[in-house]
Parts: C-alpha cells; structure tokens; sequence
C-alpha cells in the first residue's frame, strides 16, 4: 500500500475508510495520539512512544483495548504493508462511539486509528525560521490530546509569514512550540525548560539530552527567558519526526549561529542514533536513491 489507515481492526486506504459519526472525537477531540518516524520499516524509539501514548491515555481515563506489546506488535505490522523507506507512523485512541453527552460511560473501550504514510526528514543542516506568540494553551501542555486547535492557529500564523515554527512563552518564560520542543546553547551549556505541566516531555529532546550527556555537555534543565533565546549561541528544535533543527531567525531577527561545531556534534550524535536504530545508512538515502 501507498498509505495506510486503520479503525477498530479495519485497514484501507485513507480515502476508503468510514469513522462512526458518533466517535468522541468528532464532538470533544476526546483522545490521545503519537507519532514518530519509520525507517527501513523499524519505528523508531517504539519503546518510548509507546509508553507516553498509555500515560497520555490513563491520564484522561481512555481505555486502550490491548496491551503496549501488543499494540507495538500491531503498529509495526502495519507498517511492513507500506510501500518506501522512510514513513510517518502516528495513532491515537479516542474515547469510543456513543451519543453525544459531555458524561461518559468508564467502562467505554478506545478506538484506535493508525495513519502510516511515506514522509522525508528534514535536512539538519538547513537552518529554519521562528516566531514568537504568547502561550495562551490550557494548562496541561504535558497531555499529548487530540484537542490542537491553538498548536493549529499558531501554525497557520507562522506558515503565513514564512516561518517554520511558532515558540510559545507565558510571560518572558519560553515553553515550546507549536508542535515541537525547543531548547537552546549558550557558552557550552545546553539549556531546556523541565518537564514540567507547560510543556509536552518531548521524546526527541530526551534523547538530544542523553546526547549532549554522551557527548560531554554540560545540561541545566531549567525555564529560560525570551531575552535569553534572542541571545543564544544556537537555538534547537526538536520533534519525533524532526530530532535536531536549529533556528536562523525569530520574528525576522538574526540568531544563533554562533556555536556551529557544538550544534553538530549534538546534531550528529541523534542523527546516528536513529540510524544504529534504524539499521538505515543514511536520513536521505531513499531520496538519494
């Protein structure tokens, strides 16, 4: 297959397969999702994904029909039936189907999606643009919901002004992005705001951080200001499908560039975990091929 969509047991394509109108999400984005990369038909860091999925999941009161080994079994399944190299592998769990009330029944079983489609990672080396916006989200960023729209509008904003991501701060404490982590180096140290309930424990910045650990760097996981992001030596931008990017501009304001040895040896340390995970000689080699 091309691309892949799964409901409750039933594959098809994308455009072929019918949802209940009365699934949950339609009417409350009731649910929990994740994401991350394939390649050579391996997910990668399953594991880790796996377990914030469930957590997610518990934290809201979703029931999830299976357990985590058989759902990392089904998920990687599924994508060995996925034509190419590279795909983006994301699932969710909704609530269930049932007439629309803001009560639902506790005894309610889940219904899974999965969305399995060919995707590229970006190329590290090229640097991305950011802008800022208030973060005005609820206060549980640490939930990975359905519910999207202000991570949505954020995106649409940054999109219209040629910008590839959307740093959120409360007051001049940075959090995240729209749909990435973001952390920064200045004079050597790697800074990050903790996992803490304003931000989602992003997968990829916990590995950039046992990264930066390996590679002799020193951490301090602590909020940092938008006049310390504007003054950083590189500012990094981390996602499950895009590990390490690092930023060009903010609000058409020059940054970082100023530690380019440090940012790629952090840059290539993630590159080749993926890869020794992965068992892919390269991030590009389906499109070098």
């Amino acid at each position: 297959m091309k691309e892949l969509a799964y409901y409750d047991g039933i594959i098809a394509a994308p455009e072929e397969l019918m949802v209940p109108f009365n699934d949950r999400v339609h009417f409350f984005g009731d649910g929990v999702y994740d994401a991350t990369v394939g390649g050579n038909h391996r997910i990668y860091l399953l594991e880790d994904h796996l377990d914030r999925f469930y957590s997610s999941a518990n934290a809201l009161d979703i029931r999830i029909p299976m357990a985590k080994k058989e759902l990392g079994e089904l998920l990687t399944e599924l994508l060995k039936q996925v034509e190419g190299e590279t795909h983006f592998v994301y699932w969710q769990i909704t609530r269930g189907a049932a007439p629309r009330n803001h009560v639902y029944d506790g005894q309610m079983t889940g219904k899974l999606w999965v969305m399995i489609r060919p995707s590229q990672l970006r190329d590290p080396d090229v640097p991305i643009s950011l802008i800022t916006a208030e973060d005005t989200r609820f206060l549980h960023c640490n939930i990975k919901t359905l519910n999207l729209l202000p991570s949505v509008m954020a995106s649409q904003k940054a999109d219209k002004l040629g910008a590839q991501e959307t740093v959120f701060h409360r007051g001049e404490i940075v959090t995240e992005c729209a749909h990435s982590n973001i952390s920064i180096l200045k004079d050597g140290i790697f800074y990050s705001h903790p996992n803490d309930q304003y931000i989602l424990r992003g997968i990829s910045k916990s590995h950039m951080i046992e990264a930066c650990y390996r590679l002799g760097i020193q951490v301090l996981e602590r909020p940092f200001t938008l006049e310390e992001l504007m003054a950083a030596d590189e500012i990094l931008v981390t996602s499950s499908s895009n590990f390490c990017l690092h930023a060009k501009e903010i609000d058409g304001v020059p940054v970082g560039g100023k530690d380019p040895l440090r940012l790629k040896q952090i840059q290539n340390e993630v590159v080749e975990e993926y890869l020794r995970y992965t068992g892919k000689k390269s991030m590009f080699d389906d499109i070098r091929n």
